[in-house]
């Protein structure tokens, strides 16, 4: 069957339908069920939620029986409806939870407190080895990868802050490295 042959039957079926033929209706579940569970599975893996939106949605199609007629196009129109209503079971199940928010709200700052500590804690030791570092190298060294990596400066201001050619700041910046790669070993 051609997609304008699908298009074609379906608009007979809801025509069907709308007028009161509960048959076109098993019809056009029969016609879709497969596809919507196609899609719905590359949403989700959970089957039983899968079939239960694709039951809602055709409850709703039969319910809004009067409304059909609009529907041009009705594959698309339950495609949408169902990835829309997965998104909302999702979002559902998101939100929903068994614990009273103020035990949330208390663990959670807690959990911040810690997090806040934990990070202090190492940005400290951090701070501690990069002194350590910067210790095997020398004054010059010091000022260069200073000037380069905490000041965000260039090369060629570099270069005017050290009075010295562009090449030799390279060639700094370059042992200096080297030295503290040693260093970290």
């Amino acid at each position: 069957m051609t997609n304008n042959d699908v298009k074609k039957r379906s608009r007979e079926l809801i025509d069907q339908f709308c007028a009161g033929n509960d048959e076109a209706f098993s019809k056009l579940y029969d016609m879709y069920v497969n596809v919507l569970f196609n899609y719905g599975i590359k949403l989700t893996q959970d089957r039983e939620l899968l079939y239960d939106c694709i039951h809602d949605i055709f409850v709703k199609v039969y319910n809004k029986r009067n409304e059909q007629n609009a529907i041009n196009n009705i594959g698309s129109y339950l495609v949408i409806s169902l990835k829309n209503r997965l998104l909302d079971e999702f979002r559902r199940q998101t939100f929903m939870t068994e614990e009273s928010a103020e035990s949330y709200a208390y663990r959670s700052a807690a959990e911040d407190v810690e997090c806040d500590y934990l990070h202090s804690e190492r940005e400290q030791l951090f701070a501690q080895k990069v002194s350590h570092l910067m210790g095997h190298l020398t004054r010059r060294q010091r000022q260069a990868i200073t000037l380069y990596y905490l000041e965000e400066r260039k090369y060629d201001e570099i270069c005017q802050i050290m009075n010295m050619n562009y090449h030799s700041v390279r060639n700094l910046m370059h042992r200096s490295m080297v030295r503290l790669r040693e260093a970290a070993m």
